[in-house]
């Protein structure tokens, strides 16, 4: 698995999910629209780790900057 994820990819992600989070957890967002956001926010936080976003291959994205 080829990483295509650049820092700022990654970080955004990782801001985004933790919004949703705290969505979620202030009660904002309740029932099926906030399990919702904790899932996509729980994906994010995994495809942010591992630097890879499967969506990206169909596409040819990468957001990694060449070494």
């Amino acid at each position: 698995m080829k990483q295509n994820m650049g820092m700022v990819d990654r970080i955004a992600r990782v801001v985004v999910a933790i919004v949703f989070a705290a969505l979620y957890f202030l009660n904002v967002v309740e029932g099926t629209v906030g399990m919702v956001l904790l899932g996509l926010g729980g994906v994010f936080i995994l495809t942010s780790v591992i630097s890879f976003c499967p969506l990206y291959l169909p596409l040819k994205i990468s957001t990694k900057k060449d070494e």
